[in-house]
Formats: C-alpha cells, structure tokens, sequence
C-alpha cells in the first residue's frame, strides 16, 4: 500500500521531534528519579550532602557529614548533627526538597533539570531547589503559578527518570513551555539594567555526560561547592556553609 504524498511529508516535518521521543523509549528506566550523585560508598545521594533540615532550622545550605546519614524513598541524606537526623526521621516529608530536588522552575515544564543546593527558597513550608541564579530568580516572579504546573506534572515527571523525562517533554512540550533564552528575556524586561548570570550547560551535558548537580559541584559557571566526603575539603568541608554565586 502506497504512502499519500502528504503523509510522509507530515512525517518528515514530525521527524525532528519524533526521534528524541525514539531515542527516549530506548532510555525508558534510564537516567535518575531524583537528582542524586554517588558518594563515597556510592549510595544516592542528594543535595551534594547537604543537610535538608538546616534550611528550615538556620536558613543556609550547610554541608552535613557521610557519618549521619538517614535514606528516604530509595535516597541518602547527609546532616549537620544528630539532632537534625532525628528531625528528618520523625517528619520526613516536611525536609525533603520538592520535585526530587530537581530545579523546581524546570519542573512546571515537566523536565528534570539539574540543581544546586545554594539556589534554594522555602515557601509554604516546602523546600525548593533551583538549577541556577536565573530558574530562581524567573520562579520568584509567580511561585505560586510555577508551584501550580509542577504540582500537576510531578505525577507523571516523577515517575521516569530524568533522561528520558526530560527528553519526552522535549519533544512534547507543554503548551506553555519556554526555553532558557524567553525565560532570560522575560526576566530582564521585568527587571532592567539589571544582570543574572546562567550558564544551562547543554541538553546533551546535562543529561548524558555528569549527574544532576554536576555543575553547582564542578563550578560551571559558578564557585565549585564539592561533595561531602569525596571532593577534598575545602570546599566540602563538614558543617560549612555553601554559599551561592550572587554571594561569592
């Protein structure tokens, strides 16, 4: 049976979207659920072993130690002091980051991008992580709008990893995507003269090459903040705080 002229044409205008899709069904399972690293031992681990419950408790990203741990749905959580691990395990839920620690800003576009624990703002009581100065910074203009549209996708985002999540919605956008240079343009009209630094880093980089928060622990862009327990010390020194790129 013949193809219609007109369908292989739709086909080949569909084609550049289709094949990440293709090449995404074949990472299906692939890539990270939340935006962990291997530590030392080479269990998951999130935040670059930052302690989720100072955040809430002095308000800083402070480095915790690979000697109190704690693991949540499948992921280690390194703390400051005991104290703080004995918080985290009698609530949980009320420490860990939202969204799997990925940039929460990414999120309300259903993609998993990597995060840094500096960039980070608490509201309502939840914790939010954000890849860089700008996914901050663009996510403050209306969190409760960005909060809306992840909180909707998390479902499905949620369930896949970040490769082939991120892939997907790459290919099938949500209606109201935007890619990084709309999203810096919208930020400098709302806010001129004024400067964010942002480096994304590539889509290929990001999701093939390093881990989720590769570049908050190399300095991509920004001061390198380490891994506690692998990188030397400094910069991952226990207890310490990691401050972010406007405050270096």
């Amino acid at each position: 049976m013949n193809t219609p002229l007109s369908t292989r044409r739709d086909l080949l205008h569909r084609l550049p979207l289709l094949l990440p899709l293709l090449f995404a069904v074949l990472l299906a399972g692939c890539g990270q659920r939340h935006a962990v690293v291997p530590d030392r031992n080479g269990e998951p681990l999130m935040l670059l072993g930052h302690d989720p419950v100072a955040y809430f408790t002095v308000g800083k990203a402070i480095r915790g130690s690979p000697d109190i741990v704690a693991r949540h749905e499948g992921s280690t959580y390194y703390f400051a002091s005991e104290q703080h691990r004995a918080m985290f395990m009698q609530a949980p839920a009320k420490y860990v980051p939202q969204y799997g620690a990925f940039c929460a800003s990414g999120a309300a576009y259903g993609v998993k991008l990597g995060s840094d624990p500096t960039e980070f703002r608490i509201v309502d009581g939840r914790l939010f992580v954000f890849g860089d100065v700008l996914g901050r910074e663009y996510w403050l203009m209306d969190p409760k709008w960005h909060i809306e549209k992840a909180d909707a996708l998390w479902p499905e985002t949620g369930a896949y990893g970040h490769r082939y999540q991120s892939l997907k919605r790459f290919a099938f956008k949500v209606p109201w995507y935007k890619n990084g240079k709309q999203v810096h343009d919208e930020w400098q009209t709302a806010h001129p003269g004024a400067k964010v630094d942002y480096d994304p880093g590539g889509v290929f980089t990001n999701l093939f090459v390093k881990y989720p928060g590769w570049r908050a622990r190399e300095g991509y862009g920004q001061p390198a903040l380490g891994l506690v327990g692998v990188d030397p010390c400094p910069p991952a020194c226990v207890g310490v705080e990691s401050k972010g790129y406007a405050a270096q």
